[in-house]
């Protein structure tokens, strides 16, 4: 039966009386396999199926041994190099170089590929990039990404992003990575009801899908289908979101399906600037997705649970700062404004209101209600304004009583000296007008309105959002189509549309106005450098976030930021504006001396961080000493050398350039265009014999592809997202990075996000198509015979193998070629000899081969073939003995470490037990569970183990080509 057999990619198979060659192997739901295949044989060539080994009465791998050997007739012996070509080329790297992923259509850097080593270092690739803002996490995993995919694990990608991140990731991985992700958002999601049948699960119907993770979290059938798919690669994107944080209902919701989805995948990638919140156990619920066996106690651990393991990197700008080059340093200023009589009113009626049912009701991270008020009036009346107002609606609703009915009238009394505050009378925000330039005029900030120049305007409060988008248009003379607004509450698709026209050229979109849902990965830094802070956050973690949309990595201007700030007579609100301008200073003094302004309070949240500014502004003390008090504790903060990420981080030193990453396999052609043109002048001729004509050219030179999609490539399409499918299926591909980058900023200057020009490299579909035809070139069971007299002796070939061993997945843990030579006059065979050494022999030139086209007799090859495959499988052995003692002994130390794991883990149970004063048959029970969900999910992991990383006893091997000494024909000497 198939299911007793070993598979591994690259066999052929018979099933069904078809020849088939196997790309790819899956686990299926009843045991056994399934077997992805592309069609060899006449009937089914270049069709893709998949099959179920239980279900299959007879898959035979075919005898390496009985292959046919066939003389390659085509010009230029052009379909047997083709042929070898993409073998060479399709061989799934099982080393721990970077093969692929540094080609990307970018210019890769040395810091860019470390996250890929330190993922290929690992048995299963599980890690968190946690790069300071602004490094480019985003092609960080792109190459990880890509390097996977080559490795034959990457076929199933789910990305989850924050629902404004949708768009913008979708793009740079297909842009840069040739990636398709299928966007699911609130239409994507509508438009794949329409296009499967009833029931089916979206998440099989798709590959590779891109979709919110609060989409997710909302709907409860979507929630069931993912339980039932697996994927090769998820990417958490702002992975702090699904840390898990007790009180935070949605947070919790979002940890539980991040716990979910990181147990449906071998890789898990995981993306944040600020993933440590302050709290241990935040923190470890993400560790302990990447690696359950992590961390026993998850309220106290050190480095030895975890840095061997290798599961974060993280850098800093001053970090890299001799790779990144010309990468300007931000320029901040703070602009104050001389508040208003109308405003000294209100600060004074605030300052000196008490509240006798309000003063004991703290709100998360923003102090008592009264600082609240501050906070809200710091912002602007209209958020003030709305707090009271909200406020008196929750008074009004409450039982009487004489302590309401004050804290009513003194909201009331507040609420007429806030309202008075129109916006002629508002300080701040005439100073933000002098900052831009009123109507026509150049402000001070330098921002010209009239030019491609854009800006980018923060506020924290809704409300203060909204009178900014009421007023600002009309007195900064724009109009209504220059200014777009960026809230949580909009829809996903219409954040994204907002975020794509503000970076396109040809939008009329110049001034963004963001609450801080924009704080969050969005790229603003093509068209603007210029920021500012209307109100300034209590958090130096939102300062991060916020800087970050414009000073990232490829900012080519010097980013201008701004602090808006209000000065006032009254002392206590003077003061407490001095704290805000500690938290400006140390916000700059990290950037400058560190790199992440959130190491200043990595040890407190968010929450934790505007509580604290609120604590300070609530003390009766001096307001100079309390400012002097404040930046003494940011200090002492700093002072603790010690990051809390350090500890995951292992001690390994980076990569001093790209060579020491990345390497070059052996080709036989010197590029992929240069591959890409041959394939194409191969595929033409063969679909002209067969009546199929082929729209295509290669322009070497120009470095480019054109091509129209024939029919069976169209048919792989329909299954893509409609996003990358140019007009009419007319590709154009180009190999130059530096053409790629300017066709994606001209799309920026045009009404599309995604450009008419796509890059040519080996992932991109049509590429992968292109491999599969002429990988089909040869027919059923047979491999081509290249005669090449003059380079070998007559009498003399070489039959080249490809093969190796795989895990029980199927996945290949060892790869080698060889090739056998053989005497075609007497038969012998002799000692294989490797694919380096024999490229080198035969100094093969693809541009330059002659062929006269004429069959030869191959009967003395064929009766070779079977002495040359088990000379191959001895070589086989050979290099499974040198590769299978590196191989075990990582097993091993694998498996040692596991059992350390374990009885730590067993350990900490009782530990945690001893503590409690539950009855004893109630710690019993607690025990139990405890203990049979921990041998879960270490037995999982010892299977998993098992599975991927111990070679299988019988190696694949397949017949690669031929090459022979001896002419196709004799010639007669002349009489």
């Amino acid at each position: 039966m198939g299911h007793q057999q070993q598979f591994a990619p690259g066999m052929r198979l018979e099933i069904r009386d078809a020849e088939w060659r196997l790309t790819r192997i899956d686990h299926a739901s009843d045991g056994g396999q399934l077997l992805s295949c592309t069609g060899l044989s006449e009937l089914v060539r270049g069709r893709e199926a998949q099959f179920l080994s239980r279900l299959e009465d007879d898959i035979r791998i075919l005898d390496p041994a009985s292959t046919q050997l066939v003389d390659d007739l085509s010009q230029g012996h052009r379909a047997g190099l083709l042929t070898l070509a993409t073998q060479l080329r399709d061989t799934a790297p099982t080393d721990d170089r970077i093969h692929l992923g540094h080609h990307a259509a970018m210019d890769a850097l040395p810091f860019q590929l470390e996250p890929t080593r330190q993922a290929l270092d690992q048995p299963r690739a599980r890690l968190l990039i946690a790069d300071a803002v602004g490094l480019g996490k985003t092609l960080e995993a792109g190459i990880l990404t890509s390097e996977l995919i080559a490795r034959g694990r990457g076929k199933r990608i789910l990305v989850l992003a924050v629902k404004s991140m949708l768009g913008q990731f979708q793009q740079e991985f297909w842009n840069r990575f040739t990636i398709p992700l299928t966007r699911l958002d609130s239409q994507g999601l509508a438009r794949v009801r329409n296009r499967i049948p009833a029931n089916h699960n979206p998440f099989h119907y798709f590959d590779r899908a891109i979709i919110s993770i609060d989409t997710l979290k909302q709907d409860i059938e979507y929630r069931h289908y993912l339980e039932q798919a697996h994927w090769d690669i998820i990417i958490i994107d702002e992975a702090h979101n699904v840390a898990e944080r007790a009180g935070a209902q949605g947070a919790s919701q979002r940890a539980r399906l991040a716990r979910l989805l990181a147990t449906r995948s071998d890789t898990l990638v995981m993306l944040s600037a600020t993933p440590h919140d302050g709290k241990p156990e935040s923190f470890a619920s993400l560790m302990n997705m990447l690696d359950p066996t992590a961390i026993t106690d998850p309220g106290t651990y050190a480095h030895e649970d975890f840095r061997d393991k290798g599961l974060v990197i993280r850098r800093f700008k001053k970090d890299v700062r001799d790779q990144l080059g010309d990468f300007p340093d931000r320029q901040i200023d703070r602009h104050y404004a001389t508040a208003s009589q109308l405003e000294e009113q209100a600060f004074e009626q605030l300052m000196d209101v008490s509240f006798h049912t309000l003063d004991g009701q703290r709100s998360a991270g923003s102090g008592l209600f009264r600082t609240r008020l501050e906070k809200t009036l710091f912002s602007s009346p209209a958020a003030c304004l709305a707090t009271i107002e909200n406020r008196l609606a929750k008074l009004q609703k409450q039982a009487p009583s004489p302590e309401r009915a004050a804290d009513i009238d003194s909201l009331e009394g507040l609420s007429l000296a806030v309202r008075d505050i129109t916006p002629e009378h508002f300080g701040k925000y005439h100073a933000l007008l002098e900052l831009l330039g009123r109507k026509a005029g150049q402000g001070e900030l330098g921002w010209q309105r009239d030019s491609d120049d854009r800006l980018v305007i923060f506020t924290e409060s809704l409300n203060t959002l909204a009178f900014l988008e009421d007023n600002l248009p009309g007195d900064a003379g724009l109009n209504a189509n220059q200014v777009g607004v960026l809230r949580g509450t909009d829809r996903d698709r219409d954040i994204m549309a907002t975020v794509e026209a503000f970076n396109r050229g040809d939008s009329p979109l110049r001034l963004l106005l963001c609450s801080d849902v924009a704080a969050e990965g969005i790229n603003l830094h093509h068209r603007a450098h210029r920021l500012v802070h209307f109100d300034i956050p209590w958090s130096l973690m939102v300062f991060q976030q916020r800087n970050g949309r414009i000073d990232r990595y490829g900012q080519t201007q010097t980013p201008q930021i701004r602090y808006l700030l209000t000065e006032s007579e009254h002392p206590k609100v003077r003061g407490d504006q001095r704290v805000l301008e500690v938290l400006i200073d140390k916000d700059d003094q990290a950037s400058r001396n560190i790199g992440d302004p959130s190491e200043f309070s990595a040890s407190r949240t968010q929450e934790e961080q505007e509580a604290q500014v609120a604590g300070v502004l609530e003390s009766d003390d001096d307001p100079d000493d309390l400012s002097a008090l404040f930046a003494g504790l940011l200090d002492d903060q700093l002072s603790d050398s010690e990051s809390p990420l350090d500890a995951f981080i292992p001690d390994t030193a980076p990569a001093a350039s790209l060579d020491e990453l990345t390497t070059q396999p052996p080709r036989l052609y010197p590029s992929t265009l240069a591959w890409s043109r041959a394939a194409i002048d191969w595929l033409r001729q063969a679909m002209r014999e067969q009546g199929q004509p082929l729209e295509a050219s290669v322009d070497e030179q120009a470095q480019r592809l054109e091509l129209v999609a024939p029919e069976d490539l169209r048919q792989r399409l329909a299954y893509l997202p409609r996003e990358i499918r140019p007009e009419h299926d007319r590709f154009i591909l180009t190999a130059d990075t530096q053409r790629m980058q300017q066709a994606l900023d001209q799309a920026r200057q045009e009404d599309d996000p995604w450009p008419s020009v796509q890059y040519l490299w080996p992932l991109h579909p049509v590429l992968e198509w292109l491999r599969d035809r002429i990988l089909n070139a040869f027919g059923r069971h047979t491999a081509p015979v290249i005669r090449v007299p003059g380079t070998l002796p007559e009498g003399q070939a070489r039959i080249l193998f490809q093969g190796g061993y795989p895990n029980r997945r199927g996945q290949s843990l060892i790869q080698a070629w060889c090739a056998v030579p053989i005497g075609t006059v007497d038969g012998t065979i002799g000692k294989p000899i490797s694919l380096e050494d024999t490229l080198a022999e035969l100094a093969l030139d693809p541009e330059s081969l002659p062929n006269p086209g004429i069959e030869g007799d191959n009967s003395a090859l064929q009766d070779a073939l079977s002495g040359a495959v088990k000379a191959a499988e001895r070589y086989l052995h050979q290099v499974r003995v040198q590769r299978e003692g590196e191989i075990d002994d990582r097993l091993n130390a694998q498996m040692a470490e596991m059992d350390a794991l374990k009885d730590r883990h067993l350990k900490q149970i009782e530990i945690d037990l001893s503590a409690s004063r539950e009855q004893e048959t109630r710690k019993q029970r607690r025990r139990d569970d405890r203990t049979a969900q921990l041998e879960r999910i270490f037995a999982d992991y010892g299977d998993w183990l098992e599975a991927t990383q111990q070679i299988e006893n019988q190696p694949w091997l397949q017949v690669a080509a031929v090459f022979t000494g001896d002419p196709a024909a004799r010639q007669e000497s002349p009489e």
